[in-house]
């Protein structure tokens, strides 16, 4: 029987969402793309003292070989020599590419199955400071809804919020709220994979739609995303598991789809699925994170994608509004995360900057970084 989470709203008091909201509501100038200079409107903050640094990365997929690896080590060894620079951060935000479950029979008909053991995968996770994780991909329920089960009381177990899958539709589709540097972030998480893991009426699953085509779909997101603002959120972050592997251009109709969400609330737009990094766009001062690739895994090269190679950001936010974003080089080795370097990082900035580029997005150079300013 599937397991209710306890109740993740971790709200700050509503007179301090309603003034950092102020804040944003207040009026300032929006591009479609990132800029450098004067923040404006009277705002005394600048991007490199904000109230909160948030980050954000793809796919988390701690199973198969990765479990195989790590299970029997030190748990903060997934992520290399990522574990001080993810400490640093007030949060982070993932999508979890598998089950963390022991038990649970293979569901038929699947080419792979993705499952960890939360005996080591929850602590991997406390020692990355994640402080939310997506259940909406096709991925969760790979041994059933027993492992499902097992997944969600594990991270409540660890107090990690979770949305995108639960008991029922109405529950898979349910914001989390949680306290992230003094910030109320709502998070919704919805998927287009795997419809035969979509939960219903009464039936286990994921928040499942077809994003595209479906006029039902923009009904269910309204709804998703009204749920989550009736309850004031300093931001609100949807994150979705959408669209075809191994693309680095999202299609038109998912752009549309992106600013469509901006349009109805989203703070954050925050994609994965591809396993490779798509471009960022900037749409009302908000970042749409297209895709954000693969963070770790243990999946095969393909071709010269190099799927091995992705970032991590790191979002600031100040006065209830994104700031800075900025975009860290990352890559895979033996089934762990490092610090991307050399001639792999180049190949990243590259290619997140011809990519971002064409939605008419500057990405200056910042160390080793990328950064882009979201403020006029």
């Amino acid at each position: 029987m599937f397991i209710r989470p306890a109740s993740q709203d971790h709200r700050v008091p509503p007179a301090a969402r309603l003034s950092r909201r102020g804040a944003l509501a207040s009026g300032f100038a929006v591009l479609a793309g990132c800029v450098t200079g004067s923040t404006g409107g009277g705002d005394a903050r600048t991007p490199d003292s904000p109230d909160a640094r948030l980050g954000f990365v793809g796919d988390v997929m701690l199973g198969r070989g990765v479990n195989q690896r790590h299970r029997d080590g030190p748990p903060a060894a997934v992520w290399g020599d990522l574990t001080p620079v993810l400490e640093d951060l007030d949060g982070v935000f993932a999508n979890l590419e598998c089950s963390l479950s022991t038990r649970g029979e293979r569901t038929p008909n699947r080419g792979y199955y993705f499952r960890a053991d939360p005996a080591w995968a929850i602590p991997a996770l406390e020692a990355a400071n994640v402080a939310w994780v997506g259940l909406a991909n096709n991925h969760v329920l790979d041994f059933g809804e027993l492992a499902l089960t097992d997944t969600v009381e594990a991270l409540r177990g660890a107090a990690i919020p979770t949305s995108g899958a639960g008991e029922t539709r109405s529950a898979a589709f349910a914001p989390a709220n949680v306290d992230v540097g003094g910030l109320d972030v709502a998070v919704l998480a919805v998927t287009d994979r795997a419809p035969a893991y979509a939960a219903g009426a009464v039936q286990p699953g994921t928040a499942y739609v077809p994003m595209v085509g479906d006029p039902l779909t923009r009904y269910a997101l309204s709804a998703a995303i009204e749920e989550a603002r009736s309850a004031g959120p300093d931001l609100l972050v949807v994150s979705l598991h959408w669209g075809p592997n191994w693309v680095t251009v999202p299609a038109e109709r998912y752009r549309r789809l992106a600013h469509w969400l901006v349009e109805a609330g989203a703070d954050v737009v925050h994609g994965h699925s591809a396993h490779v990094p798509q471009g960022i766009e900037v749409y009302r001062g908000r970042p749409i994170l297209h895709d954000c690739g693969d963070f770790v895994d243990d999946y095969a090269l393909v071709g010269d994608l190099h799927n091995d190679r992705s970032v991590w950001f790191d979002l600031a936010v100040s006065n209830g509004r994104p700031t800075t974003l900025r975009l860290h080089p990352v890559e895979i080795e033996a089934a762990a995360v490092h610090r991307s370097g050399g001639d792999a990082a180049d190949w990243v900035r590259q290619a997140m900057r011809t990519r971002s580029a064409a939605f008419g997005t500057d990405l200056r150079r910042e160390g080793d970084a990328l950064a882009c300013d979201l403020r006029r």
